[in-house]
């Protein structure tokens, strides 16, 4: 009796465990909602089509949703092209949960301008997203996951193993940016400011004049090297 009693409890246990609801992904809290945020990708590939587009063109081509799960095309540089929410944003805190695949890379921008160059790089600033440490040529400091792209190299940053999700973090006031990395502040400058212009003329951006100088603009996910994935995409501003 006291045998058949613990295997009925077995039995319940694995029932429940069975039973316990997927992972909620692209979805908003009371909390959040009360707080001001809202997606910009709902998990379906109709919030794609009417809320994102593809730089300095139309529809969105190369991506793919799969599970709620945004896909860049992952077949080589620049083969689907990067896109842009079709919204601009001046002041915000953008929030997103990416992964890459190995040797993969990609990136986040913000204050991205149409129409004034033929590379999204070449307008707005970029969070980095890569596989540092299975890239198979060596990369700079301020090439890594997190940095602000060929400016600001990240500062302790921890990144999860190829094909965990990691969260990024984009807070823009004005001229004062941070970049967050699994809950980690790992980069912070000040646009326009005499640091930043001084990196800027040292950089690859010294011939690039639109780089970085619009107040306002679009977020961009890049379409770059590789698989790149992205899920609960949301944005407050601010």
């Amino acid at each position: 009796m006291k045998c058949t009693s613990s295997l009925v409890l077995f039995a319940f246990i694995l029932t429940i465990t069975s039973c316990s609801p997927k992972e909620q992904i692209n979805s908003l809290s009371k909390k959040e909602v009360d707080e001001g945020w809202s997606l910009l990708f709902d998990g379906t590939a109709t919030s794609l089509d009417s809320m994102w587009k593809t730089f300095n063109a139309g529809p969105v081509t190369g991506w793919k949703v799969q599970d709620g799960i945004l896909y860049n095309s992952g077949v080589g540089s620049d083969h689907g092209g990067d896109i842009v929410t079709k919204k601009e944003f001046t002041n915000f805190e953008l929030s997103l949960e990416w992964k890459v695949d190995s040797q993969s890379n990609s990136g986040i921008f913000y204050h991205v301008q149409e129409g004034l160059t033929d590379a999204i790089y070449e307008s707005g600033p970029e969070y980095q997203l890569i596989d540092g440490k299975g890239w198979p040529t060596e990369i700079h400091k301020d090439q890594y996951s997190g940095a602000n792209y060929a400016m600001n190299a990240p500062v302790d940053a921890e990144v999860k193993p190829v094909g965990e999700w990691n969260t990024a973090r984009i807070l823009v006031n004005g001229p004062h940016v941070e970049h967050w990395l699994n809950g980690k502040k790992v980069v912070e400058y000040e646009l326009w400011s005499p640091e930043w212009l001084k990196l800027k003329n040292e950089s690859k951006w010294a011939d690039a004049p639109h780089y970085g100088m619009s107040k306002s603009g679009h977020i961009g996910l890049q379409d770059h090297g590789g698989q790149t994935m992205f899920r609960n995409i949301k944005i407050r501003e601010i």
